[in-house]
C-alpha cells in the first residue's frame, strides 16, 4: 500500500490546482481508485469542467456520482477514494434546502468512521471579498464551518495556492 493517511483534506482557491494534486497524491495508493464526483452538469460551463477532470483519468479510475448523498457512499468506497468536491456538495445540500448542519455532521461522521485513503477536495472561500448577498453569505460561513469540521478529522490538511502545496497539518 502507500504511505497516505487515512483522510487528507486539500483546500484552496479557485484554479489553484487542488483537485490535480489531490489525483496526484491519490496515485501515489495502487490502483483502482475511486473519484466520487459532486458536480452536476447544469450548464455548458460545469459539462466542459467535467469533461477536462475526466480527461485526466485513465480506466485505472471508477467514478461515482454523489452530488448529495454523499456521506451514504463512503461506507461503500473501497480502496483509495478522491472526493471532488465538498463544495459543490455543500452547494448541492443548500439549493435542496437540505439541513445543512445535520447533512454536515452525518458527512463528517462517515469521513472519520472510513478506512480510506481519502482525499477530499474542498474550496477555501473565506479569503476574498464579503458576498453581497445573505445567501452568499449563508453559503460562505456553511462552507467556512464544513472545512473546519472536515479539517478536524483529517490526518493531513494541504493548502493549495499558486500550484503549491502548504502542508497545515
Amino acid at each position: 500500500m502507500s504511505n497516505l493517511p487515512r483522510l487528507t483534506l486539500v483546500l484552496g482557491g479557485a484554479r489553484s490546482g487542488k483537485s490535480r494534486y489531490a489525483e496526484e497524491l491519490l496515485m501515489r495508493a495502487p490502483p483502482p481508485w475511486t473519484y466520487v464526483a459532486t458536480a452536476e452538469a447544469f450548464d455548458d460551463e460545469m459539462r466542459d469542467r467535467i469533461a477536462h477532470h475526466r480527461a485526466r483519468r485513465d480506466d485505472r479510475w471508477q467514478a461515482l456520482d454523489a452530488p448529495l448523498a454523499l456521506a451514504a457512499t463512503i461506507p461503500t468506497l473501497q480502496g483509495p477514494s478522491l472526493i471532488d468536491c465538498l463544495t459543490l456538495w455543500l452547494s448541492n445540500t443548500m439549493l435542496a434546502e437540505r439541513d445543512v448542519e445535520a447533512e454536515t455532521a452525518n458527512l463528517v461522521a462517515a469521513l472519520s468512521a472510513a478506512p480510506g485513503p481519502i482525499v477530499a477536495v474542498s474550496n477555501e472561500v473565506g479569503l476574498g471579498l464579503v458576498p453581497e448577498t445573505p445567501l452568499g453569505r449563508a453559503f460562505r460561513d456553511a462552507q467556512g464551518r464544513l472545512n473546519q469540521k472536515v479539517a478536524a478529522a483529517a490526518d493531513r490538511v494541504v493548502f493549495m495556492a499558486a500550484g503549491l502545496p502548504l502542508n497545515l497539518k
